[in-house]
């Protein structure tokens, strides 16, 4: 289908002046800043119940990292783990308080969402193995409750590298994944032959330019935590795998989708009509933006609800234009 009518027009506007430098092209200082006023404004809505707490999870190598965790104002049906997005080297808990506040309030979650450490200071493995901790940090604090991984673009990377070690290494069980359009290719050679790989927010080439600062050692971007569509994914958690039609992503998170569901592992791949990377934190000014991310935490109910499917019955839904 066609860009969504107020993604199309929020584009116009941003290139009024000529398209916007590239964040490749902008200093890691200047590249956050820029992120976080996009993503910080006033809101409407939801979650005046959702109350919030700071809290200090130490890590492996002996640091200490700050950890968010959201309250609902009732019985927590769920506890969540959240790693933000923005490439591995913009964004914190500020530019995603907004979303996170929407997520425990529509899913009735203790949330808690991870301050993990960024590259280019903090290069691959570290902010994985603080996502690691947060994550172990979150199952004890919260027994007893289902425990589900969750974020978005780099978040989502995140999520699945911490499954991985979850399986590998004795680590929590996890109920679920919630995977919100995942880089799982650092060849990007599928974003790269993709429709577009440019021109909705996110390109081919800032990707790349992500991976450079993530995982700067070329010997390391085979790694199954690095290189997701070539690991090993049997005996991970279930998944939800959110796409948009209208990302340089859209291709490798179907293919993710399908190799979970090939692994046997339960994947629901839910297609974002008309949106661009990104649209989870666009839900107030976008309409199309809140129903589909309204359904894709839908989703994510209903696989908690459900017994697992073998590989099978795992559903992968067709995405528009594909």
């Amino acid at each position: 289908m066609p860009l969504d009518r107020i993604l199309r027009n929020l584009i116009t506007w941003q290139r009024a002046d000529g398209p916007p430098t590239p964040m490749r092209e902008l200093s890691i200082e200047d590249a956050r800043a820029r992120y976080l006023a996009n993503a910080v404004r006033p809101r409407r809505g939801p979650a005046d119940t959702v109350t919030t707490v700071d809290r200090t999870v130490e890590t492996t190598d002996g640091s200490s990292i700050r950890a968010r965790v959201y309250h609902p104002d009732t019985a927590p049906s769920m506890s969540l783990t959240f790693l933000h997005g923005g490439g591995w080297v913009v964004g914190d808990l500020d530019s995603h308080d907004w979303a996170v506040r929407t997520t425990a309030s529509a899913l009735g979650a203790v949330v808690v969402a991870a301050d993990y450490r960024r590259a280019p200071e903090f290069p691959y493995p570290v902010p994985l193995y603080d996502a690691i901790a947060v994550a172990r940090w979150t199952a004890q604090e919260f027994p007893g409750l289902p425990q589900v991984l969750a974020g978005d673009s780099a978040g989502a990377h995140l999520s699945v590298g911490v499954a991985l070690d979850a399986r590998d290494n004795d680590g929590p069980r996890f109920a679920a994944m919630l995977l919100l359009y995942p880089p799982t290719d650092p060849s990007l050679r599928l974003a790269a032959a993709g429709e577009y790989p440019e021109g909705y927010l996110l390109s081919v080439d800032d990707m790349a330019h992500h991976y450079d600062l993530y995982v700067p050692d070329p010997a390391r971007r085979g790694d199954p935590a690095v290189d997701l569509l070539s690991a090993d994914l049997r005996d991970l958690p279930p998944a939800v795998v959110a796409t948009a039609e209208f990302d340089p992503l859209r291709d490798e998170g179907i293919a993710f989708a399908e190799r979970l569901a090939a692994a046997g592992v339960p994947a629901r791949q839910v297609p974002g009509p008309g949106l661009v990377h990104g649209y989870f934190l666009m839900q107030d000014v976008v309409p199309a933006a809140a129903k589909c991310a309204q359904g894709v935490l839908d989703e994510l109910t209903a696989m908690l609800a459900a017994p697992h499917e073998d590989a099978a019955a795992a559903r992968i839904d067709p995405v528009p234009g594909r």
